[in-house]
């Protein structure tokens, strides 16, 4: 399950969506997640639903390749739809004891559940089609207005982005971690829930301490390399917004009015 978390990893290519603009794609997440989150009618996704599979398919991302990065997050969706289910106050089809399930609760659960799942696929294309150098210099950029009021810009992406890098480098260096604690005969799967989370020691204090080992040499080999934030600090490549750029964020903010529109009015 670990090889099949995608967000945080990026894979080269020459798509257009790959030759956007980083800003173009941060600012298309965040358009995209407010009209995502603004919708509430099932007829409403099928909508969603094309748009993400268009910009899937421009990315020339393998769809199933995506689609694996959904099998972490199984756990929160099911623990999601069985709370609307259960929770959610309605007309009533089903009752077992204190237990019920309502109509609106099936709806809500639905929503939620496919808001995730597209919200994980666009967040996964982020990063996979995004260098990590390419995602910092973006989100440094899109912050920079905020210099004016003392917001450190360049310190706050640079954060971000290093913790984005290191989501599949953590996560290779836990299954080594497993594989070699299952090799001394540690058990991470037999057991009630008490057993396995004690059985999780082993494996969380070495990565702990690979985690900041790895920290320790990231901030001595940034300290040999004279870095000193963003003073004094130029760019080889400067960013560019381009008409595709600005077609690309026309089309995403007509996505979000018709959400909206489609929500207060129909």
């Amino acid at each position: 399950m670990l090889k099949d978390i995608t967000i945080g990893q990026f894979i080269p290519g020459e798509s257009v969506v790959h030759r956007l603009d980083p800003r173009t794609k941060i600012l298309g997440v965040i358009l995209y997640m407010i009209g995502l989150f603004a919708l509430d009618r099932l007829e409403a996704f099928v909508a969603v639903a094309i748009l993400t599979l268009l910009i899937v398919w421009l990315s020339r991302i393998p769809l199933n390749y995506l689609l694996k990065g959904l099998k972490p997050v199984l756990i929160i969706l099911l623990f999601t739809v069985g709370l609307h289910f259960f929770l959610t106050p309605g007309t009533v089809i089903w009752r077992l004891g204190p237990l019920k399930v309502t109509i609106e609760g099936i709806k809500q659960g639905i929503f939620m559940s496919l808001r995730l799942i597209f919200l994980v696929l666009v967040t996964s294309l982020l990063t996979l089609t995004t260098s990590p150098i390419n995602l910092t210099d973006g989100l440094e950029k899109l912050l920079g207005p905020g210099k004016k009021i003392g917001l450190p810009a360049h310190e706050l992406a640079m954060m971000m982005s290093i913790a984005l890098r290191f989501i599949p480098t953590l996560l290779e260096e836990t299954e080594k971690i497993m594989k070699a604690q299952i090799a001394r005969g540690a058990d991470f799967e037999s057991g009630n829930l008490w057993q396995r989370a004690k059985s999780m020691v082993p494996l969380l204090v070495p990565l702990f301490v690979s985690a900041f080992r790895r920290a320790d040499e990231l901030a001595l080999a940034m300290e040999a390399r004279c870095y000193r934030g963003s003073i004094g600090r130029t760019k080889m490549k400067q960013l560019k917004m381009t008409g595709r750029d600005y077609f690309a964020i026309a089309i995403l903010s007509v996505f979000v009015g018709w959400a909206f529109i489609y929500r207060f009015f129909f």
